[in-house]
Formats: structure tokens, sequence, C-alpha cells
């Protein structure tokens, strides 16, 4: 059964082109994953489809109301194996084991917060997960929930080509991605280190990993205690 996305956001129109480009447009065509969008502002009943009102207390901005999320959600197909998501500053940092894990579940439904968030009796009774791209603030919940989307369907078998190539990748272990070059083997002087051009599978091997430890080690100290904790233990 095809991975099922439900998007709730002010802004389908977002979501156009992402959705017909590259390795994701080709996965959904494929029917390797769905992707739904449901407006809340479909699920208002004033004259005016109010989705925001100002904060009780006081303070800058507008809120998104409760009533529109909920009813919008409440509306979806509920599968067997399901996450409410919203997308928030406040959540767990997004990284390459939540989406791995995220892999396995039937549907993923994803609210996008705008404005200055969302009444707080929707994280505490309709969300199950609150996830984050980092400590830092955008404008809008889609750019976070394309985010997601990309990184989560790019993982179902038979997106990527080379399934190989996703246990290579930076972060399948707490390790960066080691250097990679193509033709030609010198561009304005620089040179493809020679050991890429031997043919010798095993020192290229050797030479990828020690690339890998010391882009860490450099880059990515958090990383590289993980690394050496591993190490450890297998000693």
């Amino acid at each position: 059964m095809a991975l099922q996305f439900d998007i709730v956001t002010l802004f389908p129109d977002f979501f156009t082109s992402p959705l017909q480009s590259s390795l994701l447009g080709k996965a959904l065509a494929k029917g390797i994953a769905r992707v739904n969008l449901t407006n809340p502002r479909d699920f208002t009943t004033d004259k005016h489809h109010s989705v925001d009102d100002v904060p009780y207390g006081g303070g800058a901005g507008m809120l998104l109301k409760p009533e529109p999320l909920f009813a919008a959600v409440e509306s979806l197909p509920v599968l067997p194996k399901r996450e409410i998501i919203l997308v928030t500053p406040q959540g767990r940092r997004l990284d390459q084991a939540l989406l791995d894990e995220l892999t396995t579940y039937d549907q993923l439904v994803i609210i996008c917060g705008h404005y200055e968030g969302v009444d707080d009796r929707v994280r505490q009774h309709l969300v199950t997960r609150e996830i984050s791209l980092g400590d830092f603030v955008l404008t809008c919940g889609e750019i976070p929930a394309l985010t997601l989307l990309n990184g989560v369907v790019r993982l179902l078998p038979g997106t990527v080509g080379k399934e190989a190539s996703l246990k290579a990748e930076s972060f399948q272990l707490p390790l960066l991605d080691y250097p990679q070059y193509t033709r030609p083997a010198v561009f304005r002087g620089w040179e493809v280190p020679e050991v890429l051009r031997s043919g010798n599978h095993q020192k290229i091997a050797a030479w990828r990993r020690e690339q890998q430890v010391l882009r860490t080690r450099e880059r990515r100290p958090d990383l590289w205690e993980i690394w050496e904790s591993r190490l450890e233990g297998i000693d």
C-alpha cells in the first residue's frame, strides 16, 4: 500500500510545482506515495472564512483557530498506522533516523502552521508528533512540510534508481559523505585524487571511509562523538 500524505495547508498552490518535479514527481506518478492537500479554510463556518484570530492575553500577530484545523483533519480517512504531525520550531529536530522511522507508517498527516502559530489545543489534543527543521523560524509551515515529504518519499522503494546509494550517503551512518568527482580528471589544474582513478575498489573504499571520518571530525564534532562511541562499543 502506498504511503498516504495528507497535508493540511492554507496554501495548496505552494505544492503544485514541487509535487510534479524531479524524483518526487516521478514517485507520485508511479504510485509509490500519494499526496492529498486539504485547506482548513474550506471548513470555516463564518461568512469571512476566518482561520485566525488574536491570542488571548494579548501579544503580536495572529493564531490559527482550532475549529478549522480539527475539522480538516477529522474529514480525512484514517489508515491503520497514522501520525498527525505539526511542523513547528518547538518539535523534535528532523534527522535521517526520524525520516527512516516515518517510512514505516501508512499515513502521515502534516499540519502547516502560519502566522504566530496555532491554538495550543491543536498541539495538545490533535497532534501526535511535533517536528522541527532546526532552531530557526520560517514564514510558513509549508517549507518544512515539503522537506519532510521529500525526505520520506526518497527513502521509499522505487523512488531512487540505485537504492545502494541511499546506504552510503551522509547521516545513514553518523558520518558525513565523502568527496565525489566526475570527469574531466583535471579541471583548471585541479585533479581528481589518484586513488579514485586506480580501479582498486578496496583502496577506494578505504579512502572514502577515511574522508568521511576526517570531514565529520572537522565539521560536525557532535556526530564525531557518536561515531567514536560506536567504535568503542565494538572494541
